[in-house]
């Protein structure tokens, strides 16, 4: 099913992303097992799709076209491989979308990329991209396959200006992009506004909210690091009394990702896109209490 058939519905529907265990992981098959066995626990809410993601520079390209191929055989859900621009041709792009498309996949996450590990700025490949929405033109032109995109709610952290990003936006979506899934946010009031200008830009296609529900403090530490994403009060105040009970940190995650995603589906969103971090509890405890009509699998 396609990402624009998926979205073209009259209730919101959910998707997750996890990401290959490192490949030179001691007992990699064994990781890969497990990560299996969490995906069979959030399975049950039918997911439309799953999403896999693409490692730094290409690092994990093979090991995520085997996780796609390998949710696809043995747990008959929807794979959805992410791609960057980052270390590759165009011949590369070609060969790799081209190897996605005939493996009976049909949409692709496409994606600038963040520079490798080392480079503090991202440098065009030789005979590659420098930007997503030249990825997008190149992968809809030579497939037939959906394509999503990244939306910062909160602003890139590379963009100028929040007007500069949305322009950016725009050129994925007239390159020919289904659908933007955003980054992780943890205040609505950013999606809202977010979607209001998109839509007022012309954008048009779902923009569906991508929601972390928090485990550890060291996630919070992470996204701040690196995407400058912003923690309401509350919550950070929440977490640091307890700080030192990683039960009661959990508990007030669940809470918080229910709670905002209450909201979001007052809003007529598309659906939500989970980011599990590889783990089924956190997300699981989230759903069982969202009131959304699953299409339960036995």
């Amino acid at each position: 099913m396609k990402l624009k058939d998926i979205y073209n519905t009259n209730k919101p529907v959910i998707s997750f992303e996890i990401f290959p265990p490192k490949a030179d992981a001691q007992d990699y098959n064994g990781k890969v097992e497990s990560l299996f066995s969490e995906l069979k626990v959030l399975s049950k809410y039918n997911p439309t799709f799953i999403s896999v993601t693409y490692g730094a520079g290409g690092s994990t390209r093979d090991k995520t076209l085997e996780l796609v191929i390998k949710i696809k055989k043995e747990l008959n859900l929807l794979p959805t491989p992410h791609f960057t621009c980052v270390g590759a041709s165009k011949a590369e792009i070609l060969e790799y979308v081209k190897e996605v498309e005939n493996a009976g996949i049909e949409n692709i996450v496409a994606l600038r990329g963040d520079p490798p590990k080392g480079q503090d700025f991202f440098v065009k490949p030789k005979d590659g991209f420098g930007y997503a929405n030249e990825l997008v033109e190149f992968i809809k032109t030579n497939t037939n396959l959906g394509i999503a995109v990244a939306g910062y709610p909160e602003v890139h952290p590379e963009a100028e200006s929040a007007k500069d990003d949305l322009i950016n936006l725009k050129r994925k979506i007239d390159a020919g992009a289904d659908a933007v899934i955003t980054q992780v946010f943890f205040d609505n009031s950013y999606y809202f506004e977010f979607v209001e200008k998109a839509q007022k830009a012309g954008i048009n296609v779902p923009i569906v909210p991508g929601i972390l529900p928090v485990t550890n403090i060291a996630q919070i530490e992470r996204m701040v690091a690196m995407s400058g994403t912003k923690i309401p009060e509350n919550l950070t105040n929440s977490l640091k009394k307890f700080e030192n009970y990683p039960d009661a940190i959990k508990k007030l995650g669940v809470e918080f990702a229910i709670k905002q995603c209450k909201e979001l589906l007052k809003n007529d969103i598309p659906g939500i896109h989970f980011y599990p971090l590889n783990r089924s509890f956190a997300t699981d405890c989230v759903l069982k209490e969202l009131n959304i009509n699953y299409t339960i699998k036995n």
